[in-house]
C-alpha cells in the first residue's frame, strides 16, 4: 500500500498529497494516468517490486472529482 501511495502522483482513495490538491486543499485526482487497481508483487532481492495493473472500466457511473467539505 505504501509503495502505491509513492508511485501515484495524485490524491486519492486512502492518500493524500500536498502536490496534488486542488486551490480550496481538497484531493486532486489523475484519473488519465491513475485508473487502475494496483497490486504489487516482490520479485526478490536485486529485482524489486513488480507493478501488476487491473484497468477501471465504469458502465454506469463517472468519475468525478470528490469534495470532503
Amino acid at each position: 500500500m505504501c509503495i502505491d501511495a509513492l508511485d501515484r502522483a495524485e490524491s486519492c482513495g486512502g492518500h493524500f498529497r500536498v502536490e496534488s490538491q486542488t486551490p480550496d486543499g481538497e484531493a486532486k485526482r489523475d484519473d488519465d494516468h491513475f485508473s487502475f487497481v494496483s497490486a504489487w508483487e516482490w520479485k526478490g532481492n536485486g529485482e524489486g517490486w513488480a507493478l501488476h495493473k487491473e484497468p477501471l472500466n465504469f458502465e454506469h457511473v463517472h468519475l468525478t472529482q470528490r469534495s470532503y467539505k
